[in-house]
């Protein structure tokens, strides 16, 4: 019998040591864990206890999906949820064509980058199926690398987006001014995780990676007060389980309900897997 294992993070906040004195208060990071854990517990799978802001280390993180990975075998499912910031790093490894900046979830004491993630994925066994929702930010499109010498004006016209106050709600991206001050202050540290790992578009990933995230690249992801907009959507939809359609269906039928300005993505990665795309969602 497949084995279904959860893995659920959630952030209100971060810590500001590491984030130049930002806080990245939000009010429903957590909420999301907590109810992804609750549809999870009530699909049949194994839940692991939310990892809730000050728990949602980069250490912690990476740490209990190695230890999802040691664990699963062909035919096993991984549920990861994660509510939070969005962020940007500049892309070193040139896996980033378009805008050259790698995206990253921004954990409570550091920035765990997309490579960094893919790395993780690829340490699943072959025909593992991973189902990851991403209710975050990773928006905004810029053209060329950061040079050594950009000023700090240069560093925030490069990295722009959307800022909070400028759409009148709270979003899940860290400021464009914080990036820029985190990366010229950590820049060796960010460099070296780039320089160590292999590109994520060119990691070997013998699972089958299915992932909804809460925008497209130029778009936002709106936080709530329960809920954030996506995950709080997808619930509606999902309707304590009463919806029966596919992966692609519960995709569509998300996008449907979704405002013109947040546009839910659907992503795969690793080792094509059709038959995952057309189960029902959750499904061990």
């Amino acid at each position: 019998m497949a084995t279904g294992l959860s893995v659920h993070i959630g952030l209100n906040q971060v810590d500001p040591a590491a984030y130049d004195g930002w806080s990245g208060e939000l009010g429903a990071g957590e909420q999301d864990a907590v109810d992804m854990a609750r549809l999870a517990d009530a699909a049949g799978f194994d839940v692991t206890d939310p990892l809730l802001s000050g728990a949602a280390t980069a250490e912690t993180v990476t740490a209990t999906l190695e230890a999802a990975a040691a664990r699963l075998a062909e035919g096993d499912i991984l549920f990861l949820s994660y509510a939070g910031h969005g962020g940007q790093v500049p892309d070193l490894n040139h896996d980033e064509t378009g805008d050259r900046l790698d995206e990253t979830w921004v954990l409570y004491d550091r920035q765990l980058v997309d490579d960094e993630l893919f790395e993780l994925f690829g340490k699943f066994a072959k025909g593992v199926r991973i189902w990851l929702l991403s209710d975050s930010c990773h928006s905004g499109t810029v053209a060329g690398r950061l040079a050594e010498t950009l000023s700090a004006q240069e560093l925030d016209r490069r990295f722009r987006t959307v800022e909070p106050e400028e759409v009148g709600r709270r979003i899940r991206a860290m400021p464009q001014s914080v990036q820029s001050a985190v990366y010229r202050r950590d820049r060796d540290a960010y460099d070296r995780i780039q320089n160590t790992r292999t590109a994520k578009d060119l990691t070997r990933i013998d699972a089958s990676v299915l992932k909804i995230s809460g925008c497209q690249d130029n778009q936002t992801s709106a936080d709530g007060i329960v809920n954030g907009l996506f995950t709080g959507t997808l619930l509606e939809v999902w309707r304590d389980g009463a919806f029966a359609g596919s992966y692609r269906g519960l995709h569509r039928e998300v996008v449907r309900r979704m405002p013109p300005d947040q546009t839910p993505d659907f992503v795969q990665a690793g080792v094509a897997n059709p038959a995952f795309v057309r189960q029902r969602p959750f499904t061990i």
